[in-house]
């Protein structure tokens, strides 16, 4: 592939990559009118058409690495860690 035909490529990438970024905006501006709609409504569930919507509470529990650093120390937490190893592709 010559420079030119990747020029043209990044150019054309970077054009989707933008207006995939509008349309995620405006998607969440809708998905945000649906939840302050059935906050409204005081419902978790909607059947909408076809659709069923939900908009619930969901309880999760995650590793406070930071709390187990502090009582633990930092040795142990990196005794119990691995690097990965992963390739990151960017445009500037």
């Amino acid at each position: 592939m010559g420079n030119n035909e990747m020029l043209r490529k990044v150019e054309l990438l970077t054009e989707y990559e933008a207006a995939i970024e509008e349309m995620k905006a405006e998607a969440e501006e809708i998905r945000n009118s649906i939840k302050a709609e059935m906050d409204e409504r005081g419902t978790e569930e909607l059947q909408i058409g076809q659709f069923i919507v939900r908009f619930t509470n969901v309880v999760s529990s995650r590793f406070d690495t930071k709390r187990f650093k502090e009582k633990f120390g930092a040795d142990v937490y990196k005794a119990f860690t691995k690097e990965v190893q992963s390739r990151r592709f960017s445009i500037a």
